[in-house]
């Protein structure tokens, strides 16, 4: 990765990012030896223009930035650097250097759970219950995401809060194993449904009809 550090005298920014909420946590700067020893170790190390030295996150409170990623920009001189933080990241004691809290949203996990059925659906491990979906085949996907659809409602109706959930837990799970088994993302919903919120969607749906 080719990396422009003479644009700042030595220093390219470093844009710090939780790698699982997608949260920014802080900006730091790095210089080459700085980017070298991120990468060599695993924690993310700054220059510090105001010790005029390398500081590695964390190495004196515990709290440290364990690099997953990194990138840079379109001009070569910004790292978008991906982490797994250890605790808070401000030296406040507050998630973020902006005050805010780092809280990763329970609904980032369907995406993650899709990359996990992605993942099987390319492997095919044995003994796995979903490899054994994908191999009875649409059919019989689309029949068990009826059958947990149907339980979703008994329990709707006449069930607890908590089983309603733990049926709806297992729709979700088997529409989205059908949904790759046709190529598509639970995101390709999440698109529709954005489309649909559109004030403008049912308007456009009647002008289409009408001029069928």
């Amino acid at each position: 990765m080719e990396i422009d550090f003479n644009k700042m005298d030595g220093l390219v920014p470093a844009i710090i990012q939780d790698a699982k909420t997608k949260n920014v946590l802080m900006l730091g700067f790095m210089n080459k030896e700085a980017y070298d020893k991120t990468v060599s170790t695993g924690k993310v190390t700054f220059w510090s223009r105001t010790r005029n030295q390398l500081w590695t996150k964390g190495e004196t409170s515990g709290n440290y930035l364990n690099l997953v990623s990194i990138k840079n920009d379109c001009d070569n001189d910004t790292l978008l650097v991906k982490v797994n933080p250890v605790g808070p990241t401000c030296h406040t004691g507050t998630d973020t250097c902006w005050g805010e809290d780092n809280i990763d949203s329970p609904l980032n996990f369907l995406s993650e759970l899709q990359d996990f059925i992605e993942k099987r659906h390319e492997e095919m491990p044995e003994n796995s219950y979903t490899t054994s979906l994908f191999r009875k085949g649409i059919n019989k996907i689309a029949q068990k995401v009826g059958e947990e659809a149907l339980e979703t409602v008994i329990e709707a109706t006449n069930g607890t809060n908590e089983q309603l959930i733990y049926e709806a837990s297992d729709m979700f799970y088997h529409l989205i194993v059908m949904l790759t088994s046709k190529g598509l993302r639970i995101e390709d919903v999440a698109n529709e449904l954005r489309k649909r919120h559109d004030p403008e969607w049912d308007k456009a749906r009647r002008t289409m009809k009408s001029k069928q």
